[in-house]
């Protein structure tokens, strides 16, 4: 099936206009027109190889919210139509104990990324939704309701489940002292979800301009944490801190704020090793990781979502804007996610509709 997005062709490129062929619809798949997608800074990361294991060319996105244009015969949760979502990864084994449990994310053979990865059967090379379609298995979709703000949901569909994650693993909620480290795109749905949940918020920030943005994201405190002597009467306080920061960081400062049996979650992805001192556990206090959600949990957060009126925080852009938004990622210059409206470019390459199946409904 044809399509057309934005790719780059090697490591630092800009993206440009860029032809390609999807899979043709199988059986179980949904066929969707991308409508919104967000920008992850792990594409930034990927197009530039920050992680030297990116393949190119590369079309990046994994924040789509679509319309579904056509559904495989065997198809029985989605018809022409429906609005849905397509996360961070489009497959996995189904067969090991994390797939078995509904944790498709951490697939003992790895799961199938929906830019940057190769299909299981054909080995096809995976292209994401900085583009004009997708075509899916119906077990990797998600619904959107009805009644969500498709742009500020795009975002959930990364950064919302990998803070909704282990907010919810470690049952953050009422009596509960929880810090954010960092006001991004992450950071922002981090407060509003640990808010919603019933916890005491802290927001700490290295930036005092960002003091009533937190605020009215639900932040109960603001702490700027390039100040010691502020930094100093938080010690030993925090049952639970998820870190979002992207930059190398010093753990220590983050453990001085746990109390005994603390938690600190890193979610944020910087380009080189963090370090600690041991000695800097020694009150129980907990280092932990988490990558976004399985599928059954980020339908679980979109539900809450859209019942409770959550949604990021979003600057829409056209896909014309891409290179511009990246340069402004970097410096921090958006609020807090930047969205890309397919709409315009979407009816500038509408040929590819014509290679739909019959059977679209």
């Amino acid at each position: 099936m044809k399509a057309v997005g934005y790719a780059a062709d090697h490591a630092g490129a800009p993206l440009g206009h860029f032809e390609f062929e999807r899979r043709e619809q199988g059986v179980h798949d949904v066929t969707l027109e991308v409508l919104y997608c967000g920008v992850c800074h792990s594409d930034i990361h990927y197009v530039n190889n920050d992680w030297g294991r990116s393949n190119y060319p590369v079309v990046p996105g994994h924040e789509i919210v679509g319309r579904v244009l056509s559904v495989g015969d065997k198809v029985t949760r989605f018809s022409p139509g429906d609005t849905v979502g397509v996360g961070c990864f489009v497959d996995s084994c189904r067969h090991c104990f994390s797939c078995d449990e509904g944790e498709e994310q951490f697939c003992a053979e790895g799961p199938t990324m929906t830019y940057g990865g190769f299909e299981r059967e054909s080995q096809r090379p995976t292209f994401g939704g900085y583009s004009t379609n997708y075509v899916v298995d119906e077990k990797y979709t998600l619904k959107i309701s009805d009644q969500a703000d498709l742009a500020a949901t795009a975002p959930l569909l990364c950064a919302g489940i990998t803070t909704w994650s282990p907010l919810k693993r470690y049952q953050v909620g009422p009596g509960q002292l929880v810090g954010v480290m960092g006001l991004g795109g992450l950071g922002h749905i981090g407060v509003k979800f640990a808010k919603a949940f019933g916890a005491e918020v802290v927001m700490f920030t290295t930036s005092t301009a960002k003091t009533e943005d937190a605020k009215k994201l639900g932040a109960d405190h603001v702490v700027l944490s390039s100040d010691r002597e502020t930094m100093k009467a938080w010690t030993n306080r925090l049952d639970f801190l998820l870190d979002t920061v992207s930059a190398p960081h010093d753990l220590n400062i983050n453990l001085r704020l746990l109390k005994r049996d603390g938690v600190c979650c890193l979610v944020g992805l910087p380009d080189k090793p963090l370090s600690f001192s041991p000695f800097m556990t020694a009150g129980r206090k907990n280092i932990t990781g988490s990558m976004m959600g399985g599928i059954e949990e980020t339908q679980e957060m979109l539900d809450f979502c859209a019942e409770h009126g959550i949604g990021c925080d979003v600057e829409l852009i056209d896909i014309q804007s891409i290179n511009t938004a990246y340069k402004r990622v970097l410096k921090s210059d958006v609020k807090y996610r930047f969205v890309i409206d397919m709409a315009s470019f979407n009816s500038d390459n509408s040929a590819w509709k014509q290679s739909l199946p019959q059977s679209q409904g």
